[in-house]
């Protein structure tokens, strides 16, 4: 059955990093041990209840895509077993399906957000000015509508309790350069565009996704954190889209569609979740799981 892991403590491994869903520690030979736990972040705010199981469907998908999209662009995976670097003590099944061990890497300042469909605050930004990102977008366009091609958002990547905001490729490149910027845009839609013809395949629409990206001291760049989990993307079930409404989903909108139903201002501290939310939630990314990866936990 799933474990539960609502925090990672591992006395004797250096914690570097507790972020909204994973607590990075270091290893030596600049590896990272990075663990998935069942926190759930909605709005870029930590949710005071887990769901249960979470942090290993998180990292099963993940390790399914970063194996099927090596050919693409590597990824910081190592294939060290959690249980090789764990300290004594450790139970060594809490993390055998929710831990990674990877390269150390230099993160990039940014989230790459590759975009097939408008929704979500892309669908704001286009109500307002008819643009996403200081991308131009024809007139006309109606919620969940397909893009006419994919098209690449940046957005800030925010600490834990501040929220990201798009920005503009210039943005990127005055952060990090033109020719890395110019690699991150074009590994990031080439990685969604494979994608999201493979989940085709089995039914699943990916509206949209996000990567994380970092480099080594030869300046390799990786993709990194996560990819195409229920976390980082919208995944559809293609038989029950259409455009102009939100699309029920297998990712954590089913968490938010909740939310929004709240008297809350979208701060720190978030509200509690009740059971039945957190049974859909954990039921959408098993599904996730399934429909994409043919992985089941349980």
């Amino acid at each position: 059955m799933p474990t539960t892991l609502l925090q990672a403590d591992l006395p004797g491994l250096d914690l570097i990093h507790r972020g909204k869903v994973r607590d990075v520690f270091a290893l030596s030979g600049k590896r990272l041990l990075i663990v998935a736990t069942d926190r759930l972040s909605a709005f870029d705010v930590v949710l005071p209840d887990p769901i249960p199981g979470k942090g290993e469907m998180l990292t099963q998908i993940s390790n399914f895509w970063f194996a099927k999209t090596a050919h693409i662009m590597p990824n910081h995976l190592l294939p060290t077993r959690p249980a090789e670097v764990l300290p004594a003590g450790a139970d060594a099944a809490l993390y055998a399906r929710r831990a990674v061990v990877t390269k150390r890497l230099k993160p990039l300042p940014v989230e790459a957000i590759a975009r097939g469909y408008l929704i979500g605050s892309g669908w704001k930004d286009y109500q307002a000015t008819g643009s996403l990102c200081g991308i131009k977008l024809p007139t006309g366009l109606r919620q969940a509508e397909q893009l006419p091609a994919p098209i690449f958002t940046p957005s800030t990547k925010a600490t834990v309790g501040d929220h990201d905001e798009n920005v503009s490729f210039d943005t990127v490149v005055a952060a990090i350069g033109g020719a890395l910027a110019e690699r991150v845009r074009d590994a990031t839609l080439a990685i969604y565009k494979w994608a999201a013809a493979y989940a085709a395949e089995r039914g699943i629409i990916i509206a949209d996704t996000k990567f994380e990206f970092g480099t080594d001291a030869d300046g390799t760049l990786y993709v990194m954190d996560e990819m195409l989990t229920p976390d980082s993307s919208r995944f559809w079930p293609a038989e029950e889209y259409h455009v102009g409404i939100s699309p029920p989903s297998y990712d954590k909108q089913f968490v938010r569609d909740y939310l929004e139903t709240l008297d809350w201002n979208k701060k720190a501290p978030g509200p509690r979740i009740p059971p039945q939310v957190i049974a859909g939630t954990a039921d959408k990314y098993a599904q996730a799981l399934w429909k994409l990866a043919g992985i089941r936990l349980d």
